[in-house]
């Protein structure tokens, strides 16, 4: 478990330094699980151990939003002042999801009858 541990946090500890060396527009975390990803495709299975290591940390994942959630309170004023664009924000970017989701299982749905 320690070693898949440490596969995990080695990967985003890789997309923290990507991203800061190359100036990329996205967060080291995303670009680490993107890197983790590859090594699994190169691999070609998810192995039991790293499995149920991700189980582990998900399962504790509700803890890793207590600071974030803190920082939300301690701005709270900025975030009522920012409520329209947030809010318009929000809606666009939900119906965006729900309709490309529909989109794509249409799609899918198409391909697989097809087939």
């Amino acid at each position: 478990m320690l070693a898949y541990l440490t596969l995990i946090l080695t990967c985003q500890l890789a997309g923290e330094f990507l991203t800061g060396a190359l100036a990329l527009p996205l967060p080291g975390p995303v670009l680490g699980m993107l890197l983790l990803f590859l090594l699994l495709l190169i691999r070609g299975d998810i192995p039991q151990a790293l499995g149920q290591t991700a189980d582990r940390l998900l399962g504790a994942m509700s803890l890793l939003f207590v600071p974030a959630g803190t920082g939300i309170m301690l701005h709270f004023r900025l975030l009522g002042e920012a409520l329209v664009p947030l809010g318009t924000a929000l809606i666009v970017s939900t119906l965006a999801t729900v309709a490309v989701t529909a989109l794509m299982m249409r799609w899918l749905g198409k391909a697989e009858n097809d087939g």
